[in-house]
């Protein structure tokens, strides 16, 4: 790590770096015009002041929605002249604060992912993981089959899915990246519904040997079992994962890139934070009055499967959200800047 950082170190010299018009940090220069049009809220902006602060070409790109930040526009009395925001900074606010509703309806896809990790393989360690005398599969070796999905079913999606789309649809993506994602949610939600099968039997079968009280018991039921739901998770990554990265670091400003990739990565950081309190508020409910919790140390007086159930009616819930705000996205999305 030491020898990766001074290598790093000694080749930004020779990077090559974009020459910034504007050198105000893009956290900055949008959390002023929200500022701004905070301050100007009493004040009105009328079509005859807008269409004087725009030039006919930004007229006609400016969107319609979130018509309250062109109040940023408005110099009021007193103030400085280069304290008013310019119209390319009213127009990034109101690309970044466009995104916020598609990011909020795929944080169910955080909560999602975060499961593969933790629940997924400890699933694993209870189950037969024999493959010859003398070796038993760890159960996190699992994980390779995401990856493994990943590696057959992006060709596949290349050169069989997207052809096939762009022959019904006319694009030359096949789909939509809006589509993409909508398409891996709803993958996700068949994933989590595998699973709480799954462990349903699990359960069905310490119960019939007797296992139930016995933590440490190996259930005679092979570990293979959990082979398609870390497949479906693979498939739906093609999809959700690079469909968010595309859509989020298109949709904003070319200065603002950085943060497009930021909301992105942030979906799954969240999401997880999101999977960390809703445990915690299960086991705080689930265990009063002396009962197990859902998630007890003992997997076999457990209940997973319920845990599961529940994601994927959050996951029906959250693609039902994200359905409404990608329509909406779409509507108010003609005319604006990014015309990815």
């Amino acid at each position: 790590m030491i020898i990766a950082l001074i290598v790093f170190l000694l080749g930004t010299r020779t990077y090559r770096f974009n020459i910034k018009v504007n050198d105000k940090s893009p956290f900055i220069r949008i959390g002023r015009v929200f500022v701004a049009a905070i301050r100007n809220w009493r004040n009105s902006l009328s079509t005859t002041d807008f269409e004087e602060e725009c030039d006919g070409l930004l007229r006609r790109q400016s969107s319609e929605q979130f018509n309250f930040l062109n109040k940023a526009l408005l110099t009021p009395k007193g103030s400085k002249e280069d304290e008013t925001c310019s119209r390319s900074e009213v127009e990034e606010a109101k690309a970044v604060l466009r995104l916020v509703p598609i990011w909020t309806s795929t944080l169910v896809y955080g909560i999602v992912f975060a499961q593969v990790f933790t629940f997924f393989t400890k699933q694993g360690t209870s189950m037969e993981r024999t493959i010859f005398p003398g070796f038993d599969i760890p159960p996190s070796s699992l994980q390779t089959i995401k990856w493994l999905a990943i590696v057959l079913f992006c060709p596949i999606y290349e050169h069989i899915f997207v052809p096939l789309a762009r022959v019904i649809t006319g694009k030359p993506s096949g789909i939509t990246m809006l589509q993409r994602i909508g398409t891996g949610i709803f993958i996700s939600i068949f994933m989590v519904v595998f699973a709480a099968f799954v462990e349903t039997k699990r359960l069905k079968i310490a119960q019939k040997y007797g296992l139930v009280d016995d933590p440490n018991a190996t259930v005679p039921m092979s570990i293979w079992w959990l082979v398609p739901q870390y497949f479906l998770f693979g498939v739906f990554e093609v999809f959700t994962m690079v469909g968010l990265q595309e859509f989020f670091y298109d949709q904003v400003p070319n200065e603002l890139r950085s943060m497009g990739l930021a909301l992105y990565l942030s979906i799954v950081g969240v999401g997880s934070f999101l999977s960390g309190f809703l445990i915690s508020l299960i086991e705080h409910f689930s265990g009063k009055d002396g009962h197990e919790t859902w998630f007890c140390d003992n997997i076999n007086k457990a209940h997973f499967d319920y845990f599961y159930w529940l994601l994927a009616g959050l996951s029906v819930m959250g693609f039902t959200l994200y359905i409404y705000f990608a329509k909406f996205y779409i509507y108010n999305h003609k005319g604006t800047i990014t015309q990815g």
